[in-house]
């Protein structure tokens, strides 16, 4: 081991200096007097990033955080600086100069080390799992199993065996050739979208989540799933105090808690000392190996994208999406930056001997949001994923305590051209046609979800008591709304405003309130107020079904070509429901009984034949609707704990499942029944929720 980690570092130091001289060659601003000040210029690089590195990521990561990763580039844009002025033979003219070299030495020695297949794993185990089996636990005081529950947001269950088939997640491929886990479906409720799925699995209850976003007629308050501030308070709605998470859990890179006893990278509790995202990048980045791998893991993948984007653009693929912008560097936050601090982090876990972990890494949905569901790029981060699946794997057969692994999904996707694409104009076009002018607080761009979690960061690190949590405060107090880091588009959409209508879209489903109108709408109110507003709905060939109360027969939903009375199944004409499968009818009451449920709930047309749905929101891959892949997510889990015979409705029966197993394993304070559904109408709407 040790003649391989000399020649690696020979080869690092080689490769710096000859990528050094390459610059210089293409550079104007840089001048390196031959191979000596080259070589001398690499161990001196090398020496900065080791001993000034730690004493600087305090500083830095607030900046790193708000520029999406970019900042680090400066930093060691910075240090060639230092290093031409510690070295005669090195002349740097400026920054900006300093900063291409950096990016040229990244994009060189990033290329020699796949070149010659030094990979970096041998390295990894030697820095990663070393240091975490120093911190591992003296002491573990049972012989339960740890269960480990990985997230992988929404990666639909058909897809991933196309993917175990096709070798693109030869993890997962081996732990089902070998036996030791089976993979099974499950299927979401009619919201499939992961505050709802979360909100099911990790606390056992989502009611009132009629969609990733919706509005509160009392408060006039728009609740957007992944922001801080609306998270705390969902939870603080849901939490009976005894989540998934509640005995010696934590919660990695979630949307809630759980109950969790620590949790870091988590929305709900974001900005709050206990529950800091900031202290798990602070750890991560103050040791040199991790912030060097990451930058040039970020190099590549922006790089990646900028080609994929433009390859997709040349050859005409359809359907697809806008990805300029900043969109590069929010790609690479969630499939690179949060990967890697989330593996180190879970892994630290483990090591510690903590009995119940989840971890949700979001990068193979924010690539298939904006690619495509199994596009070359999106693939290509499941593959990815992969990787750290087999890592973690890794670290499990080293620790002290034995763990199980959980691979899950909370929702897929479901792919095609977007309402807006088809038709011209998206859905609150549609309505204001019969009602004037309407609201739509969201943004109209594409990054929405990968905004939310930047923003989360940058409000966590800016959370701070000292002069630089102050500092980062003053930067985005003109980014703040409520309690809320707003950044991108979020910012220009969370405006109030007076018109009676507000339309919000989550994937492929729509919400129509009527802001000034108390309760829930009725079908014979809407009429009178707007008689031609559901008649243009229901007929729009991009529309599949709406759902309406009615005075007379409760909840109904209307299609182009007939009706369904959901409280007593009556059919007339068509049924609007078929296409969508034999639970939709269950799926679609249980969301009527939510107090937060729209006036109007628009779901969008699905074609069997071709798989495609019709986003409200401008997204190639989409979900929070029903209709195709979307609502059928997995769980490959190990073989001694089984899923049941039937198939599992709703997040909040899975959740139950979870707590079969950890009480099974030996983790006696989960062989309790917490509350589930507490509404009378919702349960008995929605009876899989009742399972135990």
């Amino acid at each position: 081991m040790r003649p391989r980690w000399i020649i690696r570092g020979l080869t690092v130091l080689l490769t710096t200096a000859a990528a050094l001289l390459l610059a210089d060659a293409i550079l104007g601003g840089l001048r390196i007097d031959g191979w000596r000040p080259a070589l001398a210029a690499a161990v001196v690089l090398g020496l900065l990033n080791a001993l000034l590195w730690p004493l600087l990521v305090r500083v830095t990561l607030p900046l790193t955080v708000i520029t999406l990763g970019v900042f680090p580039l400066l930093l060691n844009g910075a240090m060639i600086g230092v290093a031409a002025a510690l070295l005669p033979g090195l002349e740097v003219t400026n920054l900006w100069t300093g900063l291409v070299t950096t990016i040229v030495v990244s994009a060189v020695s990033t290329a020699v080390m796949g070149l010659l297949s030094l990979d970096d794993d041998d390295v990894w185990r030697r820095v990663v799992l070393r240091r975490a089996g120093r911190r591992s636990a003296a002491q573990i005081t049972t012989d339960a199993p740890g269960v480990v529950f990985i997230q992988i947001d929404g990666l639909g269950h058909d897809v991933l065996r196309r993917a175990i088939r096709d070798g693109n997640a030869p993890t997962l491929a081996a732990w089902l050739r070998d036996g030791t886990h089976r993979l099974s479906r499950w299927q979401t409720d009619w919201s499939s979208q992961t505050g709802a799925s979360q909100a099911g699995l990790l606390l056992g209850l989502n009611d009132d989540m009629p969609a990733f976003r919706w509005l509160e007629k009392n408060t006039g308050q728009v609740m957007v799933s992944n922001r801080p501030a609306c998270a705390a308070e969902i939870e603080r709605r849901l939490s009976t105090g005894r989540g998934l998470l509640h005995a010696d859990g934590v919660s990695r890179g979630n949307i809630f808690t759980g109950d969790a006893v620590q949790s870091v990278f988590t929305m709900s509790v974001a900005g709050k000392r206990h529950g800091r995202i900031g202290s798990g990048y602070y750890a991560y980045f103050s040791r040199p190996y991790n912030t060097t791998r990451t930058l040039v893991a970020s190099l590549a993948e922006i790089a990646r994208e900028v080609v994929q984007a433009t390859t997709q653009r040349r050859l005409g693929v359809l359907p697809r999406v806008h990805r300029g912008g900043v969109y590069p560097l929010l790609r690479t936050f969630t499939t690179v930056v949060s990967r890697d601090v989330l593996t180190a982090t879970v892994i630290g876990d483990m090591y510690d001997g903590r009995s119940v972990v989840y971890a949700d890494y979001v990068g193979y949905d924010e690539v298939a949001h904006h690619s495509g569901v199994e596009r070359r790029e999106s693939l290509e981060a499941l593959r990815r994923l992969d990787r750290e699946l087999a890592r973690l794997a890794l670290a499990a057969a080293d620790t002290r305590r034995p763990y199980r692994i959980v691979v899950l999904s909370d929702h897929g996707q479901s792919q095609g051209a977007t309402f807006r694409q088809r038709y011209g104009e998206s859905l609150a076009e549609v309505i204001s046609r019969s009602v004037g002018s309407v609201d739509q607080p969201q943004p109209t761009g594409t990054a929405d979800e990968s905004w939310g979690y930047a923003g989360a960061a940058v409000e966590d690190v800016g959370a701070g008591r000292g002069p630089l949590g102050r500092a980062v405060h003053r930067l985005t107090r003109h980014r703040t709304v409520g309690d809320d880091v707003l950044l991108g588009p979020e910012h220009a959409a969370a405006r109030r405003t007076d018109d009676p209508v507000t339309v919000l879209a989550s994937g492929n489903l729509g919400l129509v309130f009527f802001r000034h109108e108390p309760g829930r709408v009725s079908k014979e109110r809407i009429d009178s107020l707007y008689p031609t507003l559901l008649p243009s709905l229901v007929a729009h060939p991009g529309i599949g079904f709406v759902l309406v109360d009615t005075e007379a027969e409760g909840p109904v939903v209307l299609g182009p070509h007939g009706r369904q009375v959901l409280r007593t199944g009556e059919i007339d004409g068509d049924d609007p429901l078929a296409p969508f499968g034999a639970d939709a009818p269950t799926q679609v009451m249980r969301t009527h009984g939510f107090a937060n449920c729209a006036d109007i709930m628009v779901n969008s047309i699905w074609d069997p034949q071709t798989d495609e749905v019709a986003a409200f929101e401008e997204l190639v891959g989409s979900h929070g609707g029903l209709g195709g892949e979307q609502s059928h997510p997995f769980v490959l889990h190990p073989t001694d704990l089984p899923m049941p015979a039937e198939q599992v409705l709703g997040a909040g029966a899975l959740h139950q499942v979870f707590r079969g197993w950890l009480a099974a394993l030996g983790h006696e304070a989960y062989a309790d029944k917490p509350a589930v559904d507490r509404s009378p109408e919702t349960a008995a709407g929605h009876p899989a929720d009742q399972a135990g």
